[in-house]
């Protein structure tokens, strides 16, 4: 069929799509309403009629946006477009249905056992999701975005971070899997459908206006989260993890991001800050006998690590693209055999071999000690929540280097060099410079987080260092988005926390995070949260990416 053709169709039922979507939307909302299953011992039980919980109210939220987007369908905003998000919230609606099913049928032993609210929500979500694909494409006009009053702008990204303190200490709550998995399609299916419609550009718009509040909320939010986890040491613990794997990820998008190196052995340089902060620890296991503050400790097992890059770096970055990820690879496998033989047998006692340096104490800052419940306003804040708040600090000074590298004249010749080393070097810049500069510096921030990590974990030891981890690390800033601080966070978020809350399906790990790998590079190469100039790259014929692209430029020119 002809796009024409395919185009006149689309128009033809155009005027169907929004009673289409409205209709999907409300057996969604029905559906909330109604029993899922007739085993009430699983996914919280979802048996009850008329009383919704858990899985029952993310349908319902699936089908209140719905409705939404097929209203706005009705007369739609010149700025938006609700079909394109409603094809979104369609498919992943249908994916929520299917994935409830198969829980249903896989824990009370056989599909017989849903009930008709599952069928009532299966109906809804192909009804919006053909609402979706009846409306005609269209043609957002970012010229008419609505302008508004300032405060109101920073209530609305105020609201926003509200919304998302409490989604994030909602989702770290959920033990069922099954149910987290859902619900995570759901959260997916809300926010993509909203933003697909052109809300996300135009909250980019609001938070461009508006960046120092935006910031500022931002950090906020994440100080105050602890605060709703009552002192939830599983969930806090999980919250350090993601931070440590963030604050080395976004080391690692210097190097990868900015500069287009391939480094596939950058979990050494953790490695060596965890390994230094662990040999100058006072357990009673460490191997030297100096015991500095922990300030100077970071220092040395950051600047170690910086040593460690340059000295990865100056014989190999002559070469580039696949050689070069051979060569990191290597240095990566070369620092764990290395940790392994420091035993005082093949080597120097300085890393107890395979066994590692284990019961290293937590910190004690200025009498402050981080293995500690301390109480703030009856709120305890374990072991955990301690650390969190360090690394929270950690975050804040990394993010701050990264965006000033990445506004100066040195990120500029990085950028330039990612993108064509040769003309780089034609135009005078320093490519050889710049790309060892890369290198000690990212594997500096990566030697602070590992100082930290080390009395995070209470112990080190080689098999946390593997190629793996650095497989992960790239993956977060690829996955995030390349070049960007908010891609990389989401991406080591998404990376970090799946694991933990997944474990019934652990063993398929691997094959999920190949396949969205896959997906990624199928529907959004650029990453989730990409670059300005990531997203001309990918799409040089979007006419309407384009515009909005300028529209933005423009508002921060003046």
């Amino acid at each position: 069929m002809s796009s024409s053709r395919t185009e006149n169709l689309a128009a033809a039922h155009g005027g169907k799509a929004p009673m289409v979507a409205i209709a999907g939307g409300a057996l969604l909302i029905l559906s909330g309403l109604l029993s899922w299953s007739y085993d009430d011992r699983i996914l919280d039980d979802i048996s009850v009629r008329f009383f919704p919980i858990g899985i029952q109210i993310y349908a319902m939220g699936l089908g209140l946006v719905a409705v939404a987007l097929g209203v706005l369908l009705m007369r739609r905003p010149a700025w938006l477009d609700p079909g394109k998000g409603l094809r979104i919230l369609g498919i992943a609606s249908i994916v929520f249905v299917l994935g409830t099913l198969i829980a249903i049928a896989k824990q009370a032993g056989g599909v017989v056992n849903a009930n008709e609210g599952l069928y009532v929500a299966l109906a809804g979500a192909v009804l919006a999701t053909a609402g979706g694909f009846l409306s005609p494409e269209v043609h957002i006009d970012v010229r008419k975005w609505p302008r508004l009053n300032s405060n109101v702008e920073i209530l609305i990204i105020v609201l926003a971070m509200a919304l998302l303190l409490f989604t994030l200490a909602y989702t770290l709550n959920i033990e069922d899997g099954a149910v987290f998995g859902v619900f995570l399609v759901a959260v997916i299916g809300i926010v993509g459908g909203l933003l697909g419609s052109g809300l996300g550009a135009y909250f980019g718009f609001i938070g461009g206006n508006n960046r120092r509040p935006l910031m500022l909320a931002a950090f906020l939010v994440a100080f105050l989260f602890p605060f709703t986890q009552n002192g939830s040491d599983e969930n806090m613990s999980i919250a350090t993890q993601i931070l440590v794997f963030a604050a080395t990820a976004l080391g690692l998008n210097i190097v990868v991001g900015l500069a287009g190196l391939l480094d596939l052995g950058y979990i050494a340089f953790l490695g060596t800050g965890a390994y230094v902060a662990a040999m100058m620890s006072t357990s009673a296991f460490a191997t030297i006998g100096w015991k500095p503050p922990f300030l100077v400790v970071m220092l040395i097992g950051a600047c170690t690590a910086a040593v460690f890059g340059l000295i990865i770096g100056s014989p190999t970055l002559r070469v580039s693209g696949d050689y070069l990820a051979i060569v990191t690879l290597g240095f990566g496998e070369i620092f764990r055999l290395a940790m392994f033989n420091l035993d005082g047998n093949n080597g120097p006692d300085l890393t107890n071999g395979p066994n590692g340096i284990p019961a290293i104490p937590d910190l004690v800052f200025f009498g402050f000690d981080f293995g500690e419940v301390h109480s703030i306003a009856g709120i305890p804040l374990g072991r955990f929540s301690n650390y969190y708040f360090l690394l929270l600090a950690l975050i804040a000074f990394v993010i701050l280097v990264f965006t000033r590298l990445n506004d100066s004249r040195i990120g500029r010749g990085w950028v330039a060099i990612r993108e064509d080393e040769r003309a780089a070097e034609a135009m005078g810049v320093n490519t050889f410079g710049l790309k060892i500069l890369a290198f000690a510096v990212g594997a500096f921030l990566a030697g602070l987080a590992g100082t930290i990590k080390a009395h995070v974990d209470t112990s080190v030891s080689p098999d946390q260092y593997i190629f793996l981890e650095s497989a992960f690390l790239l993956a977060a800033v690829v996955l995030g988005g390349m070049g960007t601080v908010l891609g990389v966070l989401v991406g080591a978020t998404i990376l970090k926390l799946l694991p933990e809350k997944l474990r019934e399906v652990n063993d398929y790990r691997l094959l999920m995070f190949g396949l969205l790998l896959v997906v990624m590079m199928r529907f959004r190469p650029e990453g989730l949260i990409a670059s300005k100039r990531r997203q001309l790259e990918f799409h040089e014929d979007d006419e309407e990416l384009s515009e909005l692209l300028q529209a933005e430029h423009l508002q921060e020119a003046k």
